[in-house]
C-alpha cells in the first residue's frame, strides 16, 4: 500500500461519523459544544468538527486553541473569532425588540432588496441585511438550488472522507425560511431594467429597490478545451456530478484525471483526487506549480510534497487540442505530447460575466466597477461584491472580503452606521493537505 493510499485509508471515516463518536465520549456534565464564527471571512469553526488540517481533532474547544492557529480559510487568528448561532428571523426580531430599536423602512415601497446569486456571496448579504431590518423584503435569484456549503472543502472533500451528499450544511429552502427570505432557486437571470428598477428571469420580471448582484464568476476556458469535454469545478452541484462520474467507474480501480491549471484551484483539486486514490496529472503553462508566488517558492514545497503521490507535474506546455476517443479523453500539447485521461477539469482562472451589466449600462473595468467604500456600481441603486467586481481595475476572487463587502452594502441599502469597506491583501491558505500553506 503507497503513502497515498494509507493517507486516503485513515481519512475515509465521514465527519458525521466522527461527530458521532465525540458526541458519545462526551461527559454528560461537559458543557455543549459551540461554534464560533471567523469575523473577517464568515468562516465558522465547530469545536465538533474541529480543523483536522489545522492539526484541531474533533472535540477541541475553542479555549483549548493554540494562539498560533489560523482560520481554515483567510488565516486570521483565534482572536479575530467570535462565539456564533446561526441567525433566524425569530431571534432577529427578538433582538431587535430586546433594544427598542425599530426596523428600517424600506424605500421606494415594499419591492426590497433583490439578490442575484444564492452562493457565500449571496447568502451572506442577506443574512447582513435581515441583521439590521426583520421585515425587510429580500429576494434571492439562484441558477441553482442555492444550497449552503463552504466552497474550500471542494478542495478536501476526498482527503477527509466527505461523501458529496454531505457537504452542503443546510439546504437553500431551509436557509430561506430561517431568514424569512424569498428564493428562487434554479431561476436564471436575463435581464436588468434599471429605468423601471425590474429583473427579468426565467420565472417571471421581479420589481426591487434595491439590487444586489452577487453572481460570481465563471471558468475561463481557452479555445482549445471545449466546455463539453471537461469539468470545471466552481460550485456545488458541478463538483457532485465529477464525484458521480468518478463513482460510477470506482470498481474498475483508480482513474486518471488530467488537469489543466496549476493554480490554486487546479494543485488543491490534483492533491485531494491523489489522496482520493486517483492517478493525476497536472499541466500549466509555468513552470511550477502556484507561480502567482515565485517569492515564496511555493512550487518547490508542494512538488517535494507530492513525492509519495500519484500526481505528475508537466510545466511550460500550451493545450492546443482536446478530443473524446473510445470514452476517454486525449489531450495534445503544444510540444506534440499527448495524454489520456478519463476526465479532463479545467482550473485555468475566472473571468466575469458581462451580459447582465451591460443590460443595465454599468461601468465595467475588468469586472463590475464599483465604488471602493460602498460597494455601489455606476447606477445607485445597485451594489455588486464577491468575485463578480472589480475596484480600481482589480478583482478580489477570495473568501475573505464577502462578509465585510455584505456589511458594507447592508449599511448603505438601509440607512444605517455606515461600514466602509476596505480593500486588503489576501492572506491564502492553500488547502493541499500534504503540505498546507499560507501565502501573502
Amino acid at each position: 500500500m503507497n503513502n497515498a493510499q494509507r493517507i486516503s485509508r485513515s481519512s475515509s471515516t465521514t465527519a458525521t461519523a466522527v461527530a458521532a463518536a465525540v458526541h458519545q465520549a462526551l461527559d454528560a456534565s461537559d458543557p455543549p459544544f459551540q461554534s464560533y464564527i471567523c469575523d473577517a471571512c464568515g468562516y465558522i469553526y465547530h469545536e465538533v468538527d474541529g480543523d483536522p488540517d489545522g492539526g484541531l481533532p474533533p472535540g477541541t474547544r475553542y479555549a483549548d486553541i493554540p494562539e498560533d492557529w489560523s482560520c481554515a480559510l483567510c488565516g486570521v487568528s483565534k482572536a479575530d473569532f467570535s462565539p456564533y448561532t446561526p441567525p433566524s428571523l425569530e431571534t432577529l426580531r427578538a433582538a431587535i425588540a430586546g433594544h427598542g430599536a425599530p426596523t428600517v423602512a424600506t424605500r421606494g415601497g415594499n419591492a426590497g432588496v433583490l439578490i442575484v446569486g444564492a452562493g457565500r456571496a449571496g447568502w451572506q448579504m442577506a443574512e447582513a441585511l435581515r441583521a439590521l431590518d426583520a421585515s425587510l423584503p429580500i429576494t434571492l435569484v439562484s441558477n441553482c438550488a442555492g444550497d449552503l456549503y463552504d466552497k474550500p472543502l471542494l478542495s478536501i472533500a476526498m482527503a477527509r472522507g466527505l461523501a458529496p451528499e454531505a457537504l452542503a450544511r443546510e439546504s437553500g429552502a431551509a436557509a430561506a425560511a430561517r431568514l424569512g427570505v424569498r428564493l428562487l432557486a434554479h431561476t436564471q437571470a436575463v435581464r436588468i431594467c434599471a429605468d423601471t428598477r425590474t429583473l427579468r428571469t426565467t420565472r417571471g420580471v421581479l420589481r426591487y429597490d434595491r439590487l444586489v448582484l452577487a453572481h460570481g464568476a465563471q471558468a475561463n476556458l481557452p479555445a482549445a478545451l471545449p466546455a463539453a469535454l471537461c469539468w470545471r469545478i466552481n460550485h456545488l452541484a458541478a463538483y457532485q456530478r465529477l464525484r458521480a462520474a468518478l463513482g460510477r467507474m470506482e470498481h474498475e480501480g483508480p482513474k486518471d484525471v488530467l488537469i489543466v491549471g496549476a493554480g490554486l484551484i487546479g494543485s488543491e483539486i490534483a492533491n485531494d483526487l491523489a489522496l482520493g486514490g486517483h492517478r493525476v496529472t497536472l499541466l500549466d503553462p509555468q513552470a511550477a506549480p502556484l507561480a502567482r508566488w515565485p517569492a515564496e517558492q511555493a512550487g518547490g514545497a508542494l512538488l517535494d510534497a507530492w513525492r509519495d503521490l500519484a500526481i505528475r507535474f508537466v510545466g511550460g506546455v500550451q493545450v492546443v487540442q482536446l478530443e473524446q476517443l473510445h470514452g476517454r479523453y486525449r489531450l495534445t500539447t503544444d510540444d506534440g505530447q499527448r495524454f489520456v485521461a478519463d476526465q479532463v477539469i479545467a482550473a485555468t482562472g475566472l473571468e466575469t460575466p458581462s451580459r447582465l451589466a451591460q443590460s443595465a449600462g454599468l461601468h465595467w473595468y475588468n469586472g463590475i466597477a464599483v465604488d471602493a467604500a460602498t460597494l455601489r456600481t455606476s447606477d445607485a441603486r445597485i451594489h455588486a461584491m464577491g468575485d463578480c467586481i472589480a475596484i480600481n481595475g482589480q478583482p478580489s476572487r477570495f473568501i475573505e472580503p464577502i462578509a465585510r463587502q455584505a456589511r458594507a452594502i447592508a449599511a448603505d441599502i438601509c440607512g444605517a452606521t455606515p461600514a466602509p469597506y476596505e480593500a486588503r491583501a489576501a492572506v491564502v491558505r492553500v488547502k493541499t493537505t500534504s503540505r498546507p500553506l499560507t501565502l501573502h
